[in-house]
């Protein structure tokens, strides 16, 4: 059971806690897919709640009427979502894991606010290192794991997807394959059941002239792995890609697709790991993570997500989680 009551849940309510470049791009894509009829922004900066809230509104004209606006944790009771990307960014020097002391500070004072104001729906995380975020945000608030997942590799898959289309020149749609373990610098592509259309990869590359199969899968891995510190090379910081995700994510809890998608969540035994908030296939939908969806690794791959979960596991020991 939850540590606090929970409040009556209006699926169709969110709200977004922080406003900066991720929160902001969230903020306007969610707005953009009409999912949503109310969605309130919090920040620590008052005014730039308020002037993201007004800047979004100005567009419902264009879309589906809702209702935007700024306000605080006593406004997110009966939020269906609440999806967390307050966090300090993430410099050009900086890993993903850097952030971890200065965020969990952070997450410190914002998830207890949540617990509190009697929050009964998904809590999503998108704040980065994601899955330690994922794991503090449960820890911390006590709600049932089921409810607490984090953004995960669903925006590395999706790079994923989009590289290896570009190789093969073909629908990005059509390439089934996933990013696991950490979302950053460990991160796993699971090239073992990756398939295009049901068509093993290795077989659908010489279809399509390719043939150096190690080679380029080490190559697009590489890429997608370090597409983030691109972006963040050229333009300071990454938005509209993980808006994207996120809105994918609420659109499956929404609607209760029962998708499959990497989310981070809460690990106890699968694959021998346990303890740890790691993204891996999970079935989602209007109640959270119903069930891990086993994908079959490589002996190879599997040692390395066992080595993503103790980095993981080691740097929650040393903030104290």
């Amino acid at each position: 059971m939850d540590q606090q009551e929970r409040n009556f849940v209006n699926p169709r309510k969110i709200a977004v806690i922080g406003c900066g470049y991720v929160g902001a791009a969230c903020a306007f894509t969610l707005m953009q897919s009409g999912m949503f009829s109310e969605m309130v922004l919090i920040d620590r900066d008052q005014d730039r709640a308020e002037g993201e809230a007004m800047d979004i509104s100005h567009g419902i004209p264009f879309t589906t009427p809702s209702k935007i606006y700024a306000g605080d944790y006593s406004d997110i009771g009966d939020a269906g979502i609440v999806a967390v990307t307050a966090g300090a960014n993430q410099k050009p020097d900086e890993t993903r894991l850097d952030l971890v002391h200065k965020n969990v500070k952070i997450f410190q004072t914002i998830i207890p606010q949540i617990r509190d104001s009697g929050f009964g729906g998904i809590l999503l995380i998108v704040s980065n290192p994601v899955d330690i975020l994922t794991y503090v945000a449960q820890r911390i608030s006590g709600f049932t794991e089921n409810r607490v997942i984090g953004s995960g590799t669903v925006l590395d898959t999706a790079r994923l997807k989009y590289a290896v289309s570009q190789h093969l020149t073909v629908d990005s749609k059509s390439v089934h394959a996933f990013i696991v373990g950490e979302h950053g610098d460990s991160e796993i592509a699971a090239w073992s059941g990756a398939n295009v259309s049901g068509i093993p990869l290795n077989d659908f590359c010489e279809l399509r002239g390719h043939y150096k199969h190690s080679e380029n899968t080490a190559r697009i891995a590489e890429e997608v792995k370090n597409s983030a510190y691109e972006i963040i090379e050229r333009k300071k910081a990454t938005y509209f890609g993980i808006a994207m995700s996120v809105r994918r994510i609420c659109q499956v809890i929404l609607h209760d697709e029962k998708s499959i998608l990497p989310i981070s969540s809460m690990m106890y035994g699968e694959y021998g790991i346990s303890d740890v908030a790691l993204s891996m296939p999970a079935i989602l939908g209007k109640n959270g993570v119903e069930t891990k969806v086993p994908i079959p690794l490589s002996t190879q791959e599997l040692a390395k997500l066992k080595e993503s979960a103790s980095m993981l596991r080691d740097i929650l020991d040393d903030v104290g989680m």
